[in-house]
């Protein structure tokens, strides 16, 4: 395993690939409202990322044929934005998504409810986003990649949620996946890597309302829950500092 630790310039160029990323997003959680396509949703997306002077990053990686990723209800991760795909009243959205300025990535997610969603959609997504925050109270210089991992999975694992285990966060820079592979759950008998000040880390908890099994569709692409359960994503692009992380895809005023 080799673990980039980014210069000075690396790390400038990464926050300002991040910052624009959550511009984007920004704009992106503002849309979803019911009777929107998720093939708006992409188009506009990707609109957006290209007026920002940015590229996107999901477009074609390995074959995938959308700007952003979006994931409606029972679907985890990697849903293929259609036409014919429109949310719903009451639906959770999941949206995932990068881009490269410059030569460098960044990646977050958002799970976003589509006006009224029930009170259990809620709690999943306020606990996937509150176990990303949990996660990052151990990331910093001199402490091990899985006290990360442990946290995340500890703190959903609480709330009786299944934690997506085939699908993992992952280093990030000069390409979308670096290493590390980064677990949202407590891996036994080793605490990872040591981190180190200027690595940059994606950093995605994908929680199940039932249980923690997936099964992969008919597309090749869409992950879904295997009990057809809800499913939420939270993500965003951090960096390992002397102190706490710096989470570069949050900026002020964001309304996700």
């Amino acid at each position: 395993m080799s673990v980039r630790i980014k210069t000075p310039r690396e790390i400038n160029l990464m926050r300002q690939s991040c910052h624009l990323l959550a511009e984007v997003f920004n704009e992106l959680a503002k849309m979803i409202e019911p009777g929107i396509s998720t093939w708006e949703i992409d188009h506009e997306g990707e609109k957006m990322i290209r007026k920002l002077g940015g590229v996107p990053n999901f477009l074609n990686y390995d074959g995938y044929p959308a700007s952003i990723c979006v994931s409606v209800n029972q679907e985890i991760v990697h849903g293929i934005p259609k036409r014919n795909k429109i949310i719903a009243e009451g639906d959770i959205v999941s949206l995932d998504a990068g881009l490269i300025y410059e030569g460098y990535h960044s990646d977050m997610a958002r799970t976003i409810g589509a006006g009224k969603v029930s009170e259990e959609a809620e709690k999943l997504m306020e606990v996937t986003k509150a176990s990303f925050f949990e996660g990052i109270k151990n990331a910093r210089s001199g402490k091990h990649l899985y006290d990360i991992s442990g946290n995340i999975g500890d703190y959903a694992n609480s709330f009786g949620y299944g934690v997506v285990r085939e699908l993992v966060g992952h280093g990030i820079g000069t390409h979308l996946h670096e290493d590390p592979q980064i677990p949202n759950f407590r891996v036994k008998k080793s605490r990872g890597i040591e981190l180190k000040a200027g690595m940059t880390l994606a950093v995605e908890p994908m929680i199940n309302a039932g249980t923690a099994e997936v099964r992969w569709m008919n597309d090749g692409w869409t992950v879904e829950t295997a009990d057809g359960s809800l499913s939420a994503h939270y993500e965003n692009t951090i960096l390992i500092t002397d102190d706490e992380p710096e989470i570069l895809t949050i900026i002020p005023g964001m309304v996700c």
